[in-house]
């Protein structure tokens, strides 16, 4: 995955294995479990150096960092730690994985991961997945999933959208067209023109097409996808149209949508905290605090409690208040 400069977590300079290793072989052993140390020192240093305490930690005494943080740990601050000792390129494999099998599908984690990462992103997860599982990530999703929802995850799986360097102005009319004629102009919607165009066009070719779409119909494409669509389909394809716009935004959206109202979704909370902390979790405040009227920060602390909530506020890196 590659590292953008918009994270809150980077690599430490000087960073050490071992004395890592030493420090929470100590902060476990023994009466009490140091939790804080565990926090302060998972949250300053980047995937790949935490990766490598865990190999020393191996080597210095024959046991695994993970299995001896489960066994310390409880409750949400174990989902959070041990969410981030997951090795990165493993890690949406990983949430699709426990997304489909168990009971029932969690949908939610399909539309999150698949909406929003680059195709290159998603090269890695099929890759990763074939490795880790011996199965498909698309046969999984079929399996699993039916539909006009089924066939959008299985474009999006394919990862052959266009470059983002291609936009074909010669298009742009034709596909904004398209989808008016799909949606609006149509009784009931073809669903197949939305698949299509959303699944395969750049980014930046279809925000061109959704200010076209907006001239020629009076409605911005979010409100006709609402009106025309429903349950999953119409998840999914916000989704792609809100990643479209800005995945920044999308994301300070999930996020906002995890922590508001009664209870939190912690699933989600951690989850996104972790897999655009090294990515672009800065640009993901700036945007909840433009949207959302007060900052991540404040959202996180208004909403968890205890450990959980300072592993999290460590992960978020800062108030923009």
């Amino acid at each position: 995955m590659a590292k953008s400069t918009r994270g809150t977590i980077k690599a430490l300079n000087g960073f050490n294995a071992n004395n890592d290793a030493e420090a929470l072989r100590k902060a476990m052993k023994g009466l009490g479990t140091d939790e804080d140390t565990i926090m302060k020192i998972l949250t300053s240093r980047s995937n790949d150096q935490r990766q490598q305490t865990g190999c020393a930690f191996k080597t210095l005494y024959g046991r695994d960092l993970v299995d001896d943080l489960k066994s310390e740990l409880t409750g949400k601050l174990e989902n959070v730690i041990v969410a981030l000792m997951t090795p990165s390129h493993l890690y949406d494999a990983y949430e699709l994985r426990h997304a489909i099998k168990g009971a029932g599908t969690d949908e939610k984690v399909l539309i999150e991961i698949l909406a929003s990462r680059s195709q290159a992103e998603i090269s890695n997860i099929k890759k990763v997945y074939k490795e880790e599982y011996e199965c498909e990530l698309e046969d999984s999703i079929t399996g699993d999933t039916s539909g006009y929802f089924q066939r959008m995850l299985v474009v999006l799986v394919q990862a052959n959208r266009d470059p983002d360097s291609k936009v074909n102005d010669a298009v742009i009319d034709q596909d904004a067209q398209d989808l008016f004629q799909a949606g609006e102009l149509k009784w009931g919607t073809d669903e197949e023109k939305f698949i299509t165009i959303l699944g395969t066009r750049s980014y930046a070719h279809l925000r061109k097409v959704f200010d076209k779409y907006m001239t020629i119909s009076g409605y911005q494409i979010e409100e006709s996808i609402c009106r025309e669509t429903s349950g999953n389909l119409e998840n999914l394809l916000l989704a792609i149209v809100k990643s479209v716009r800005s995945v920044p935004a999308y994301f300070a959206e999930t996020l906002y949508n995890s922590v508001k109202g009664a209870g939190t979704d912690d699933a989600t909370l951690v989850r996104v905290m972790v897999s655009r902390s090294e990515i672009d979790l800065l640009d993901i405040r700036k945007e909840y605090r433009k949207n959302f009227g007060k900052s991540l920060h404040q959202a996180i602390r208004g909403d968890t409690s205890g450990d959980y909530r300072n592993t999290l506020l460590l992960v978020c890196g800062g108030d923009d208040e």
